[in-house]
């Protein structure tokens, strides 16, 4: 079997299309029962950033919906398992992978449904499973409810409570703009906030990542700023609720103490502070990674060369954890397998 690749969200798909096309011996390993990767377990009023024409994995573009301007999770899930059966992609399910070590010439992946053997594995797990929480001093005397973006779903759990929200990006963001209208909300961020122009969205976003890893000149993604002013953001700025406080010192048992020492009193702590990679299963392979990035040539491990990493982050491709950047870090990462495999890396 010339390569494996795990859990099939976005990323996995786009490679499971290009190993297809190529005629490469392969298969998909899931850990989730079903199709639709992270998606499945986004908030109630989680969108895309761009409308779906502007959304698409390759071979097969998104379809639109009526009356929907932004694809909602649910929309983005039904294309994944649409996808899937498209291209009669190779997935099994649920299968979770729990290492992946040297053998020989080639790769052992041992998983909770038996053994694999590989001469590539193309990592995508992507970070979903890996939400990181800063270790703020405090964290175990709060008596309050404390949880990541991962656990939240809908506003309507916080109506009449206070609540704090950690973090300064597009999770942060949305979650703030959505509490805020049924509790008493708190903004809080490790530096200030920086918000994209109102007219910049996901195409705009695309484009210029596009632009960026084709070589182009200018700055990246990053450089626009980290927040998009989607409506529901837009209307919290006109709300006034837009207002970060620079973050807390401390968690205290009742609420969060500030750095001039006074105290504000809260219900819930919301930490929306991102994820790390979820790598654990390739310790083996990479004796080094720390949770942290790892040293890639494209996406070809430094340290294994038979190993590949789609979507982890701008270290493996520009905006490779997109829809539209995971076609493109896929189609390479699959080209270069091919040239290995021909001998002429």
């Amino acid at each position: 079997m010339p390569a494996r690749l795990a859990r099939p969200g976005r990323r996995a798909l786009a490679a499971g299309y290009y190993l297809r096309r190529a005629g490469l011996d392969h298969v998909i390993l899931d850990a989730q029962p079903r199709p639709g990767g992270a998606w499945r377990h986004g908030w109630d009023s989680l969108r895309l950033f761009s409308p779906a024409e502007y959304s698409p994995l390759p071979g097969w573009g998104m379809p639109r919906q009526e009356g929907e301007d932004f694809p909602t999770a649910g929309h983005v899930v039904d294309y994944l398992r649409a996808y899937e059966q498209r291209y009669d992609l190779r997935v099994r399910r649920p299968v979770r992978v729990r290492e992946v070590r040297p053998a020989g010439e080639r790769l052992a992946v041992e998983t909770d449904a038996g053994s694999w053997s590989a001469r590539y594995v193309i990592s995508a797990t992507g970070t979903w499973e890996c939400p990181y929480v800063p270790d703020v001093p405090g964290r175990g005397e709060f008596a309050g409810r404390q949880l990541h973006t991962v656990d939240y779903t809908s506003p309507e759990e916080f109506r009449g409570q206070r609540v704090v929200v950690v973090g300064g990006g597009n999770s942060a963001a949305q979650i703030l703009a959505e509490v805020s209208r049924v509790a008493a909300a708190t903004w809080v961020t490790l530096r200030p906030a920086r918000f994209m122009p109102d007219d910049v969205d996901g195409r705009v976003l695309f484009g210029v990542a596009t632009r960026k890893a084709a070589g182009g000149a200018g700055g990246g993604v990053s450089d626009l700023g980290d927040i998009v002013m989607v409506p529901s953001v837009r209307d919290a700025r006109d709300r006034g609720v837009l207002r970060p406080r620079p973050m807390f010192v401390r968690l205290t048992e009742r609420g969060v103490r500030w750095a001039d020492g006074a105290e504000q009193p809260c219900h819930v702590v919301i930490w929306c502070t991102g994820f790390r990679p979820n790598l654990t299963h390739l310790a083996a392979l990479l004796p080094g990674w720390r949770h942290g990035e790892v040293a890639a040539e494209g996406t070809r491990s430094v340290d294994e060369a038979r190993l590949y990493l789609l979507g982890y982050g701008d270290w493996t491709g520009p905006a490779s954890a997109t829809l539209v950047g995971a076609g493109r870090t896929a189609k390479a990462t699959v080209a270069d397998i091919v040239s290995r495999l021909r001998g002429q890396p």
